[in-house]
């Protein structure tokens, strides 16, 4: 996820889906370029460097793709990124709505078909990170690993940064810190849609352990993530009307 300007407050932007759906093919396969660099032509697997070598490619695309979440006015790879901004800009049910049954299911759509390009032109890149642990132990380590995401984003947001390379760096490093952490048990992936796409190449789209580890598990933890920042930061609408009203009473 990353800190992506806010939209215009209860605004229906229509050609975000189609920016939606280009973005989410370019992650996945900008992530599976990754892995085949340093995995297949640096030839560095089971090497220590190899993580390192990973931050450095993965910070540099995530920076790309920052700015051109910003340069398209919205457009995401991520529905954990949609539904959260969604929920936080508190824009009503007509921008929930669109975010969750429009534009989520193009950046599924999109990540199937960028998955399905990149394996086409270079096989080599295998059909990602299958889960290695039980189904409720996955979903609590994806979950969490959502959750602590989601509240730096969010806090982002509404904190509203000025500088680009400053939020992006943030929200890149800690992206990267969960990542690694969780991408021997579920893969680190934080992202419904791109882990449909790979279960999709694999075939286990549909099982339980999917849906509960990479949609059930993130979806809820972005819930709590956004009420949470919600709860703690107070918007400055209602401090200033909190102390007119008092100042009135006195």
């Amino acid at each position: 996820m990353s800190p992506a300007p806010p939209p215009s407050r209860g605004r229906i932007r229509p050609w975000l889906v189609v920016g939606d759906l280009v973005v989410a093919a370019m992650w996945v396969c900008a992530g599976a370029l990754v892995k085949l660099a340093v995995y297949g032509v640096l030839g560095l697997g089971g090497r220590p460097e190899a993580d390192a070598v990973k931050v450095a490619l993965s910070l540099v695309y995530m920076f790309f793709f920052a700015w051109l979440e910003g340069f398209t006015g919205g457009a995401s790879y991520n529905p954990l990124t949609v539904l959260a901004g969604a929920l936080a800009s508190r824009a009503g049910p007509s921008l929930y709505l669109f975010a969750a049954f429009v534009r989520m299911p193009a950046q599924v759509f999109g990540s199937i078909l960028g998955v399905k390009l990149i394996r086409a032109a270079l096989p080599k890149v295998g059909k990602g990170a299958p889960l290695s642990v039980g189904v409720h132990h996955g979903a609590l380590a994806e979950g969490l690993a959502t959750f602590m995401v989601v509240i730096v984003s969010v806090t982002l947001k509404k904190k509203a940064m000025k500088g680009f390379f400053m939020k992006t760096w943030i929200s890149s490093i800690w992206k990267m810190t969960f990542h690694l952490l969780s991408s021997d048990i579920t893969g680190g992936v934080m992202n419904p849609a791109s882990a449909f796409a790979w279960a999709y190449a694999r075939g286990d789209h549909t099982t339980f352990d999917h849906l509960l580890v990479y949609w059930l598990a993130p979806l809820q933890a972005t819930l709590l993530g956004v009420w949470v920042v919600t709860l703690l930061t107070k918007p400055k609408k209602i401090e200033e009307e909190a102390d007119e009203s008092k100042t009135k009473k006195e």
